[in-house]
Parts: C-alpha cells; sequence; structure tokens
C-alpha cells in the first residue's frame, strides 16, 4: 500500500467515521436515559435526507448557501423524533424492554414503508451541498467538502460532550438513568428530559445526514437501515450509554470498512457484523464500557 492511498483510505474512512458516530450517539443517548434501542433511528437519517432533497435547490433558487437546508431538516427530524417517542415509546415505556425493542423495530419498518408511499422506490440524487474544490497533495486527492464533514461531525461530537458535562440540562439527563426517583425528588422533570433526549439524537441524526449526502448524494427509502444497524455496532463497540465511546465506535467501524474494501471488498460487510459478534463475546460492555453487576 502507497502512502498516498494509504491517506486517501484514512480521511474516507474519517469521513465515513465520523458520520456513524453522530448517528451512534443518537443510540447511546437514548439508551443512557431511559435503557431502550431505537432501532428506528436510523430513518431519521433517511426523514433528513428526503428533506435536503427538497430543500436544497430550494436554497439555491434563492440565492441562499446550500447547506442552511440542514437548519430545515434539523427542525423536520426532531419534530418527527419527538412525535415518535410521544405517540410510539411513551405508552410502552413501562411494558417492559421487549415491547419497546417491538415498537422500535416496528416504528421503523412504518417510517421506511411510508416514505416509499410518499416518495417511492426509487433513488433520488440530492443537488451538490458543498461547492468545494478538490486539492492535491503529493498525489493525496483531499475533496474539501470532505474534510469540512470531517470538522462538522468532530466539532458536533465535542460541543455535545461540553453541553453532557457542562450543562445544567446534560447534568439531569446524567442524573435520570443514575437514579430516576432521587431525579424526580431533585425537581427534575424526567418525562421532559426523554422528549429533549430523543429531539437532540433525531437533530443529530440530520446533521448526519449532511455529512452523508454531501459524500454520496443519493436518497433511498431504505437506506436508514443498513446505516443504523452500522451505527448501532459502533455504539457497541465503543460502550453503548457512553457518549466518547459512540464516537470512538463511529471512527473505529468506519476506518475498519474503509480499510477492509482496499484488501476485500466482498467482505467488508460481513466483517462489520463480525466486529459485533466478538465484542459482544470479549467484552460486551465495549471498549470504554464497564462490566457491572444486575441489582436484584
Amino acid at each position: 500500500m502507497t502512502v498516498s492511498l494509504f491517506v486517501q483510505s484514512l480521511i474516507n474512512g474519517l469521513n465515513q467515521g465520523a458520520i456513524y458516530a453522530l448517528i451512534a450517539l443518537g443510540y447511546t443517548m437514548v439508551y443512557g436515559i431511559i435503557r431502550m434501542i431505537n432501532f428506528a433511528h436510523g430513518d431519521f437519517i433517511m426523514i433528513g435526507s428526503y428533506t435536503l432533497f427538497y430543500t436544497v435547490p430550494i436554497m439555491i433558487n434563492i440565492g441562499m448557501p446550500a447547506w442552511l437546508a440542514v437548519i430545515i431538516a434539523v427542525a423536520v427530524c426532531m419534530t418527527v423524533g419527538v412525535l415518535v417517542e410521544t405517540i410510539a415509546y411513551k405508552p410502552v415505556r413501562k411494558a417492559g424492554s421487549m415491547s419497546a425493542l417491538i415498537t422500535a423495530l416496528a416504528m421503523s419498518i412504518f417510517l421506511e414503508n411510508l416514505a416509499m408511499v410518499l416518495f417511492g422506490a426509487k433513488p433520488h440524487n440530492v443537488a451538490k451541498i458543498f461547492a468545494l474544490p478538490t486539492i492535491n497533495v503529493m498525489g493525496v486527492v483531499l475533496p474539501l467538502n470532505v474534510l469540512l464533514t470531517i470538522a462538522i461531525g468532530v466539532g458536533i461530537m465535542i460541543l455535545m460532550q461540553v453541553f453532557i458535562k457542562k450543562t445544567k440540562m446534560g447534568k439531569a439527563m446524567r442524573a435520570v438513568p443514575q437514579d430516576k426517583d432521587a431525579a424526580i425528588l431533585a425537581g427534575i422533570n424526567v418525562n421532559r428530559i426523554i422528549t429533549l433526549t430523543f429531539a437532540i439524537g433525531s437533530g443529530l441524526a440530520a446533521v448526519a445526514a449532511l455529512m452523508y449526502c454531501a459524500k454520496y448524494p443519493r436518497v433511498t427509502n431504505d437506506m436508514g437501515s443498513m446505516m443504523g444497524i452500522k451505527a448501532f455496532i459502533a455504539a457497541v463497540l465503543g460502550g453503548i450509554g457512553i457518549i466518547p465511546g459512540a464516537m470512538l465506535g463511529g471512527i473505529l467501524v468506519g476506518l475498519i470498512e474503509i480499510f477492509v474494501k482496499l484488501f476485500a471488498p466482498g467482505w467488508y460487510e460481513a466483517i462489520t457484523y463480525s466486529i459485533l459478534i466478538v465484542i459482544l463475546l470479549v467484552k460486551p460492555s465495549g471498549i470504554l464500557g464497564k462490566n457491572l453487576g444486575e441489582k436484584v
């Protein structure tokens, strides 16, 4: 492998990993609060991407930067996320983890089929979001739009960590899963915190949709399923429920996927899924997770 090919693959892997990391953040935030795997979360990427498909041309036509369409995409995804939590998840919150899991799977299928009815099964091409040049440095082709999306992903992940650690609302979000009853006694509105968590996670999915469409400008109704599964693997790999773990897991899965494509293009999917099996066997809590005994 030449140095230029290695650097090129490294940049592509970081770009892919930043997308997975943002999606994994949504998984890990929801799991961290209510111990639920929201398998419909990947479909918010699809919702955000369809929103970009329709709003990017509008922004261009009115003379605004195309990337401003992400603001609308974030608003749409946050609205859908809150509606899904209120209508589908809240009623089964006390019914047990199995009911919540089945509801999440059903909601994922519902959103994908609703998108197919509304937009059709035919792929849609998103207009160019970033009109940035490509530079060549010592034989390495560096698309500046890719570097920009990596910077956006890293910046948002850092901001999320600061939000969770330093702000009053972030501290409340950390307090709820530790002791829900004590949090209520401390004056924390648990339902509001859960709704806020879904809203933030869904908004992050819209940003991930921006990054994805800037690199792969193609939208389908089932695009969220595969990305959601890989982001879930990333969340488990890093330590689900731990925000830095979601970041680390996403970057690792992106890098592994890109580099495996170089040597075994037909195996990268199988190897990505094998990572989940190995992690569950060797360290079920993930790289940054801690094995905690279950209280009985």
